[in-house]
């Protein structure tokens, strides 16, 4: 008896054995990019040195600035890279996932390759550039935020576009009119709210497919937002779309941190919001019973329900939530950014605000990152061309979109959105 239970033993352990998957995305990701990097930063390196500047003249504690030679950077840098790539495939083949640390070292150490390479005999202004990345980040972290309430509650939010766009358009005429930025932000909550009532009213009460439904919605606020930006807010622009923006404010002490500092603490008011939102949408979904029940109803809906959770009244009203913390985002164009309302301003972010979600594997702080990347990708494009990089053009246009399918396709890996995204719960 005990033989034939040591063999089933056995035979059950060797199964778990052939069970084991092997994810190639990483070490094959991490190969390419050091291909990549052999060509640009070695075969086709580039001489003079590259200087890095850490803080700004006005700053009370004034960093010297990091110099470093173009070529011999980029030989260093990419023997790192095979050397991380190596590692990652010799995990892979072990059936051991990539650490986390050690792809956010490869990023790191990409960049500094790239940025030397790029700006050789030229300067880097690293804390304006990081300044910027925050900036272009915020209404993707905002619509990010949202998205992952959405989707933890079951019901998939391609309509972010539509809440930026319309929390955009919203707090430009109502900050105008009453030249108030505060009341700016309460119509921008509005607006995307009432944006995301078409995706629940349609999806959560009449079943109509949700994809179907988000896209549908992005179509109609950017031809209702186009069509009265050019029939109305061109006829008035002082009266209608001439809103005033926050100031920035500096948070004592904190503010004069080096580097770090001027980036994180010497924001708008929409910025610090943003920090204290990503705390309390993960605190929230995870440590509260408001968290449980949205997770439970994005899970499994039937089980919520028999529990007494109401699904799709929970559902209903956290995709309201989450369109107004997206259009809270959008208003960041118009009252923190470019301070007036232009046709399609959000230029594809609510969708670029989607693949954070999916890249951050629906979590919050993942998300946040995730949102932060192609933030970076898109500021980068504009810092490499103002200092006059060899890279073409079209290129550099293509950047932000190129890193989202990398981060998405290639270094994502194993990731399960909730089980009842975009399935519609109808009770028996």
């Amino acid at each position: 008896m005990s033989t034939v239970s040591h063999s089933a033993e056995t035979s059950v352990s060797e199964s778990l054995e052939v069970a084991k998957v092997r994810s190639w995305k990483a070490p094959i990701s991490f190969a390419v990019v050091t291909i990549a990097a052999l060509i640009l930063f070695v075969l086709l390196a580039r001489e003079g040195d590259t200087t890095f500047k850490l803080s700004n003249d006005s700053d009370a504690i004034v960093l010297p600035p990091l110099v470093m030679n173009a070529a011999v950077t980029g030989i260093v840098v990419t023997i790192l890279l095979a050397l991380i790539t190596a590692v990652s495939v010799w995990r892979t083949i072990n059936y051991q996932a990539t650490w986390l640390w050690l792809i956010s070292l490869f990023a790191v150490l990409f960049l500094i390759g790239f940025f030397a390479w790029a700006a050789a005999g030229g300067t880097v202004p690293l804390p304006g550039f990081l300044l910027g990345t925050v900036a272009l980040s915020a209404p993707l972290i905002f619509g990010a935020l949202g998205g992952v309430i959405s989707e933890r509650s079951g019901v998939v939010n391609i309509a972010i576009e539509g809440q930026l766009l319309a929390g955009a358009f919203s707090s430009a005429v109502v900050a105008s009119v009453t030249q108030n930025p505060y009341l700016g932000l309460i119509a921008a909550m509005i607006a995307g709210m009432l944006v995301s009532f078409i995706l629940a009213a349609f999806s959560i009460k009449y079943f109509v497919d949700q994809i179907i439904v988000g896209v549908v919605v992005n179509v109609l606020v950017l031809g209702l937002t186009s069509f009265l930006y050019s029939q109305v807010l061109t006829e008035n622009t002082p009266l209608l779309n001439s809103p005033p923006r926050f100031e920035r404010i500096s948070i004592p002490f904190l503010s004069e941190i080096p580097l770090i500092g001027p980036v994180f603490f010497r924001q708008t008011i929409i910025i610090y919001v943003m920090y204290i939102a990503i705390a309390l949408v993960y605190w929230g979904m995870f440590h509260t019973k408001w968290g449980l029940r949205v997770r439970a109803v994005g899970e499994h809906p039937q089980a919520a329900d028999t529990v007494g959770i109401r699904v799709n009244t929970t559902r209903f009203w956290n995709v309201s939530l989450a369109g107004a913390i997206a259009g809270f985002g959008g208003a960041y164009f118009t009252l923190g950014s470019v301070g007036g309302f232009t046709k399609d301003m959000t230029a594809g972010m609510g969708f670029i605000a989607l693949a954070a979600v999916i890249f951050g594997q629906w979590n919050p702080i993942k998300a946040t990152l995730a949102a932060l990347l192609f933030g970076f990708a898109t500021n980068l494009q504009n810092l490499l061309g103002a200092l006059g990089s060899p890279v073409e053009s079209e290129f550099l246009l293509m950047l932000p979109y190129i890193v989202t399918i990398l981060a998405v396709a290639g270094f994502v890996g194993q990731s399960r959105p909730p089980a009842a995204s975009g399935s519609p719960y109808i009770k028996s």
